[in-house]
């Protein structure tokens, strides 16, 4: 049985103070990504949206849309744990800056990264599963996630295609 409380079905807590995680519950997280509208799935391991530093394990399925966004005043670091992904960065109005290809230690493509405050970016999913391990300081507030107007919205799906085809 996996000690988690769900915040919604895309959003989990740990229940315990120390947390170890299993290969039985990755498969579980995969499970909850599958079944979620935008196939993703968190794994909160800290304590509240209010925690001063925010940890989580993330799962998304090839196919999941990031809308492109940034953190005001945020910074965050990704270490991946399973699969492989492209991480974009913009500029404000929408071109390019940098690629990074990322994977685990063992794939040859960089296995962490660090984007800075008020940085527009994205995930593109490369394979089957991308799971990684998220570190950025909290407390949470959703009015500080600032999505790129230039980007579609996520109930825009041929706007999506588009937008993904012109990246890849």
């Amino acid at each position: 049985m996996h000690a988690f409380s769900e915040e919604s079905a895309e959003v989990l807590y740990t229940n315990t103070d120390i947390t170890s995680l299993t290969e039985s519950d990755m498969e579980y997280l995969k499970e909850r990504a599958r079944q979620s509208p935008r196939q993703r799935c968190r794994l909160c391991t800290h304590v509240t949206p209010s925690s001063s530093l925010h940890e989580m394990l993330i799962v998304h399925a090839k196919g999941s849309y990031i809308r492109p966004h940034k953190h005001a005043n945020k910074v965050e670091s990704h270490h991946i744990i399973e699969g492989l992904a492209t991480a974009v960065v913009f500029d404000d109005a929408g071109g390019v800056l940098q690629t990074i290809n990322l994977g685990p230690h063992s794939s040859g493509h960089s296995f962490y990264y660090r984007m800075p405050a008020d940085q527009f970016h994205t995930l593109i999913i490369m394979s089957d599963w991308f799971i990684f391990h998220e570190t950025t300081t909290g407390p949470f507030d959703r009015s500080k996630t600032i999505f790129a107007p230039w980007s579609p919205d996520e109930s825009d799906h041929q706007g999506i295609d588009k937008f993904l085809t012109c990246l890849i």
